[in-house]
């Protein structure tokens, strides 16, 4: 049967693009549809704008450390419509460098919501497409609790496009999304508190990472609130919101901010009219291939809901270019050791296992840890401290895990993860000069393990 593409891409973000330029390299005949913003997520309410703000909420405890160093500064003041005005201009250049990377590499560029017919077929404006192979990778959508009131709160979506900085904010939630802008408002200005129903945040990172991040951010002044979660939101006649807590508190806002996870985005894309199956959390089951239960579908990225980082998603469209069109040089997605980084205020870097995950497989560890004040600090009154750890298999003596709070925490274990990648051991670690005066050396002097 002759198709009018070998492959129809359905989603211009980052896997999708990355799939679908690599396939169009490779000779396929390739298609992307895309209904909202180019460059997905990431590039338009995600990594990119979310980097911006942080760079932006930084500059007030910048200002603040000049004084040390001899620098005598006027009141600066911060205006939120010029940062959030530059903001989209930087997005819509890059909207232009997707839509060219596409173009470039020979891909047809289709700007409208694409809808499953069958497992080959796809509607989009009313003219109807077939297709040998069919990739969804439409990503995630963030999801707020049906509470009541739930109207008056806003996700991370909403937050890129507010037009004046909020006085008084509450985030809620426990994720990396949440501490990130939680620390973007409070930098910023902003009133802000962050709930959590849990007893601490970061789930899943390792447990001194998540203590350490706990306690920087409380001397910061930001208020933390574990075990709490909200009941409903109402408007109040001056416009602000009043939130009733689970216990019966209330707190008053100007803005309820929620990051309490992502849906896949399948909304309308027609999945009824395939053989396509979900997951029992709502994400479209996938084999190590990324087929789908139907043959002729493949999907990627968040909607499959493994590991929703970019990069992640990056490496999967690069690996079913490859299978469908170079198989020659096929390799399958590595998600072991994954680097990521929380660009909360401070930073998190993390790598490997977490000392808690080392334990459950069953390794006998030694952890390597080192808190200290940076010596950018040292001329001010700041007393944040930074934290390295090392989690090693005391028996093969092989490092399982890097871990970092502190500024550039995700630059510098950038670079350990190629460490890691190759297999080094703690002696590796040991034999390696650092470079000094440098935080990122005491990765490499740490000789005594903590106790347990």
């Amino acid at each position: 049967m002759t198709y009018d593409f070998d492959l129809f891409v359905i989603g211009a973000g980052s896997g999708g693009v990355r799939a679908a330029r690599f396939a169009a390299g490779y000779g396929a005949r390739v298609a992307v549809a895309e209904s909202r913003y180019l460059g997905g997520t990431c590039v338009n309410v995600g990594c990119v704008p979310k980097k911006l703000l942080v760079y932006g909420a930084h500059f007030a405890e910048d200002f603040e450390q000049a004084q040390g160093f001899g620098w005598s500064l006027a009141d600066a003041q911060f205006d939120w419509p010029t940062l959030i005005a530059n903001k989209n201009r930087e997005i819509e250049r890059l909207n232009g460098v997707y839509r060219n990377l596409l173009v470039n590499s020979g891909v047809t560029l289709l700007e409208g919501h694409a809808r499953l017919l069958d497992d080959n077929h796809v509607e989009l404006d009313g003219q109807r497409y077939s297709a040998k192979h069919i990739l969804i990778a439409t990503g995630g959508w963030p999801h707020i609790p049906d509470i009541p009131g739930r109207e008056h709160a806003i996700g991370s979506n909403e937050a890129f496009f507010l037009e004046q900085l909020p006085k008084r904010v509450l985030v809620v939630g426990g994720g990396y999304i949440a501490v990130e802008f939680a620390s973007i408002f409070h930098g910023l200005g902003a009133e802000t508190t962050l709930l959590y129903r849990r007893e601490l945040f970061l789930r899943g990172f390792d447990g001194a990472v998540r203590r350490h991040l706990r306690d920087e951010l409380s001397k910061r002044g930001l208020d933390l609130q574990f075990n709490s979660d909200i009941e409903r939101i109402d408007k109040q006649a001056d416009g602000s919101l009043l939130a009733t807590l689970q216990d019966g508190r209330t707190l008053e806002a100007d803005c309820v901010f929620y990051a309490t996870g992502r849906r896949p985005m399948l909304d309308n894309l027609g999945l009824e009219n395939t053989s396509v199956e979900l997951d029992e959390r709502g994400f479209i089951k996938v084999d190590e291939q990324f087929l789908t239960s139907a043959s002729s579908i493949l999907a990627i990225g968040d909607v499959i809901g493994r590991v929703q980082l970019t990069p992640v998603a990056l490496a999967e469209g690069m690996a079913v270019a490859r299978r469908l069109f170079k198989p020659e040089e096929y390799r399958p997605a590595d998600y072991q050791s994954i680097p990521t980084a929380v660009f909360s205020l401070p930073n998190i870097g993390t790598v490997g296992l977490t000392e808690e995950e080392a334990k459950a497989a069953g390794h006998r560890v030694e952890v390597y840890e080192s808190r200290f004040r940076p010596m950018k600090l040292s001329l001010t009154e700041c007393q944040e401290r930074t934290l390295m750890k090392l989690v090693v298999d005391a028996d093969s003596d092989r490092v399982l895990g890097c871990h970092m709070v502190g500024p550039e925490a995700g630059e510098i274990v950038q670079g350990l993860a190629v460490a890691l990648k190759a297999g080094a051991t703690k002696r590796v670690f040991d034999d390696t000069i650092g470079v000094h005066p440098t935080a990122a050396e005491e990765f490499v002097t740490m000789r005594t393990p903590v106790g347990d």
